[in-house]
């Protein structure tokens, strides 16, 4: 079986309102935990309980990814300043 290669370039990724995506599923997440956190005997008593720690940890990893979301756009558009600076002093 013939290893399998690409036949062409693969497209730029999609920039779009990412700090916002991730900081909206992590309210989703939390929101969703705080839903259920009243029903705790219920999911207790029928063995679903992973479902609230599901939500929590969903909002947890949320905020780690928010923080790096953060900086990583931070980054961006450090680096397309000193883009922009290099090119119009040279």
């Amino acid at each position: 079986m013939e290893k399998w290669t690409p036949k062409h370039e693969a497209p730029e990724p999609l920039e779009g309102p990412v700090v916002a995506t991730i900081t909206g599923g992590t309210i989703l997440w939390f929101v969703l935990f705080l839903v259920q956190l009243p029903f705790y005997g219920w999911f207790a008593d029928h063995g679903h309980t992973w479902w609230l720690w599901t939500c929590l940890a969903g909002a947890g990893l949320g905020l780690i990814g928010i923080w790096y979301v953060r900086g990583r756009d931070a980054a961006l558009k450090r680096a397309a300043a000193e883009s922009a600076a290099d090119a119009s002093d040279g």
